[in-house]
């Protein structure tokens, strides 16, 4: 029976690290648009599978609470920090490497942002590791039916993020290049990969009815959207995400990986994930769920080279943790925002990297890191379309459609527009253009970060006016001094003009 006090113990302060330091700021973009999303239950949405959305709106069931919102991710974290423990357990590690892995795992940046933020990624930060629990445990002679878990756990993942299918992929090439081959033979190993395309099918089914808007999405965001990193670029990245000062761990955990005969498999496993998303131009985070297993090696090669020596050993956990301090405020939001703004100025000066180095996408600039800036000005924008359409003549405001350039608009509306009993807003951006127009003709809209089609539709309203703008302070850069334009005459009912409206990216 194994010594889990270790494993728990570190579960238990992750989570509180988290439940102290998430729930500042204010709601992200994604984590309004996941609650819209998951008051309308489904088997999938255009731009994503449904877990993080049903799991946002289910922690706002008894009214507006980011802590219980936030909560839900820090208890991922937690749970995936508890895993990386067993795995070093499993790779024959002791205290200390548990004890170093739990910190690495606990603050690597992208594995602490995961664990920040309501979104798909959070779920892989248990059950990525877990699968290579379980199939690590087959590969040591554990019972095959481990299988099923191992299967389970990538079922579900693809049921947050499609990602995971590249993960499994390179399990079963690392599996394949060394002489563990053997347990792919196995009836459990086929009855795994059932189990998991069987959890996965229901939005399969729905993206395929659907006409798969994903993979319209991905390649719209790929003919201009996205920016694409170089092979180089994204190594260097994956320094950076992971905590430039704790990156050695992980790669002295490559290398400790590629030399253990048992599990070799894992380290070429991390090659071969590597190496399909500089291929497929992902997104430098895209992998971030797999470090969990390789901290946990570097912990095991670590503990063996310093065994002898526990003052080095405590020098070692106490950097370890005076590194991950030292970037702690750009993955939890624990700094005001000026004081913010000059540490990341200093960071970024001391370490001579540019924040375009970690830019994903074009047009995304802000005085704030990107995701701190888009936790800001959501409920001023939706009181300042309040006042507006509060202002309507009885009329007007009865056929009033409120209409957002974007999810991120149209999700902030929705959510704290409540309280002032705004209508549900239209968009066209991903899941919203789903919904339509919900019965609006459009002879009335107000028309948020718009121009009332003057730019793509000259003529289309008789009367065109700005009503208002909206700049609260620290946002993104394009939802600064956003126009909110009132039209009125539509020349072409808003059904008709749906079809056009469609916006995948």
């Amino acid at each position: 029976m194994q010594n889990v006090k270790i494993p728990l113990a570190a579960a238990l302060l992750t989570l509180a690290v988290h439940l102290a330091g998430n729930p500042h700021y204010g709601f992200f973009r994604d984590e309004l648009y996941f609650i819209i999303c998951g008051f309308h239950p489904a088997f999938g949405y255009v731009d994503q599978p449904p877990i993080a959305p049903l799991l946002a709106a289910g922690s706002q069931l008894f009214g507006h609470s980011l802590f219980l919102l936030r909560t839900v991710p820090a208890i991922f974290a937690a749970a995936g920090v508890y895993v990386t423990c067993l795995l070093v357990i499993e790779l024959g590690g002791g205290a200390f490497a548990q004890i170093l892995a739990a910190v690495g795992a606990t603050f690597a940046n992208v594995l602490m942002s995961f664990g920040m933020k309501v979104g798909p990624d959070m779920v892989g930060l248990w059950l990525w590791p877990l699968a290579a629990l379980y199939v690590l445990r087959i590969v040591k002679g554990g019972d095959p039916r481990l299988w099923l878990g191992a299967g389970a756990a990538i079922g579900v993942s693809l049921e947050s993020k499609y990602s995971v299918i590249f993960f499994a992929i390179a399990l079963i090439l690392g599996l394949a290049l060394t002489p563990q081959r053997r347990v792919l033979g196995s009836r459990w190993f086929a009855a795994g990969v059932a189990l998991a395309a069987a959890i996965g099918l229901p939005n399969f089914i729905w993206q395929a009815a659907h006409g798969f808007p994903m993979w319209e999405l991905l390649r719209n965001g790929q003919n201009g959207k996205n920016l694409v990193a170089s092979p180089w670029l994204y190594l260097f990245q994956q320094l950076l995400v992971t905590n430039l000062f704790l990156s050695p761990v992980w790669i002295v955990g490559v290398v400790w990986l590629l030399c253990n005969r048992t599990a070799r498999f894992l380290g070429y496993a991390y090659v071969a994930l590597t190496i399909l998303m500089i291929a497929f131009h992902a997104k430098f985070y895209y992998a971030g769920d797999a470090y969990p297993i390789l901290i946990a090696a570097g912990g095991v090669a670590i503990e063996a080279t310093t065994r002898r020596t526990t003052r080095l050993q405590a020098v070692v956990v106490a950097y370890a943790i005076v590194a991950g301090l030292f970037f702690l405020p750009f993955s939890l939001p624990v700094l005001a925002e000026p004081a913010m703004l000059h540490y990341a100025d200093f960071v970024g000066g001391a370490l001579h990297v540019k924040r375009s180095t970690m830019q994903t996408e074009r047009f995304r600039t802000s005085a704030l890191p990107e995701d701190w800036a888009d936790m800001h000005g959501w409920p001023e924008l939706a009181a300042t379309v309040a006042r507006i359409y509060r202002a309507l003549p009885p009329g007007e405001r009865a056929q009033a459609a409120i209409v957002a350039s974007n999810y991120g608009e149209a999700a902030a509306i929705d959510f704290f527009g409540q309280p002032y009993g705004l209508p549900p807003a239209l968009s066209g951006h991903n899941n919203y253009w789903l919904w339509g127009p919900r019965g609006y003709g459009g002879n009335v809209v107000i028309d948020v970060n718009g121009d009332c089609g003057r730019s793509s539709a000259p003529g289309l309203f008789r009367t065109a006016a700005l009503a208002a703008r909206s700049d609260p302070p620290w946002v993104i850069s394009y939802e600064h001094n956003i126009p909110i334009m009132l039209c009125t005459g539509i020349r072409t009912p808003l059904a008709a003009l749906w079809p056009k409206l469609k916006n995948y990216i």
